[in-house]
């Protein structure tokens, strides 16, 4: 999608090339981790309506290299170096994570507080939240945030108030809640 933008506008800038070595790079590890490590909830069966709804959220994401590449805009250096550094940390958060809760969990189900988990319960959402900012980042537009701030209200918050709803039948729970932030960590307890 994005080699084709940028064909089709012929903006071979270097936002650009940064937005399409990130996404496709987040693409392809996506991929490498459904294949490895997949999580459940992609396997169930939804709805005709919701699976639309999902697509049309999905295609969000979309506005943010549609900006950059068909506005021609060239993010400065700080913003290219905010926008790696937010992707690249947002990444290990995410795939770190579901990496240690799948393994983990296929070992021992239970209540997971340690690792990435030891400070806060949803290290994914909060992964993914960071590789979408710096997506949008290079957009240098309020638009490109759309998507993400989209998914955060609608899908990422009521996700996060489930799983902790569901993880407070282990007795350890409420203890584990006081000392983790439900997305940014608690450093200090």
């Amino acid at each position: 999608m994005v080699i084709g933008m940028m064909c089709w506008y012929e903006n071979f800038s270097i936002g650009a090339w940064v937005y399409l070595a990130l996404h496709g790079s987040y693409g392809f590890l996506w991929l490498f981790k459904d294949r490895t490590y997949p999580d459940k909830k992609w396997d169930e069966i939804v709805s005709v309506p919701y699976a639309f709804l999902v697509f049309i959220a999905l295609g969000l994401y979309w506005i943010a290299p549609f900006i950059l590449i068909s506005m021609d805009k060239v993010p400065g250096n700080t913003i290219i170096c905010t926008a790696i550094a937010l992707n690249l940390f947002g990444m290990v958060l995410h795939f770190g994570s579901d990496a240690q809760k799948y393994f983990t969990l296929r070992q021992k189900p239970g209540l997971i507080t340690d690792g990435f988990f030891a400070r806060c319960r949803n290290p994914n959402y909060l992964g993914e939240l960071m590789i979408y900012t710096g997506f949008a980042m290079l957009s240098m537009h309020w638009m490109g945030y759309l998507g993400i701030v989209l998914f955060f209200l609608f899908v990422f918050i009521p996700g996060m108030l489930k799983k902790d709803k569901s993880l407070s039948r282990y007795p350890n729970f409420a203890d584990y809640k006081k000392r983790t932030g439900l997305l940014l960590p608690k450093l200090f307890s």
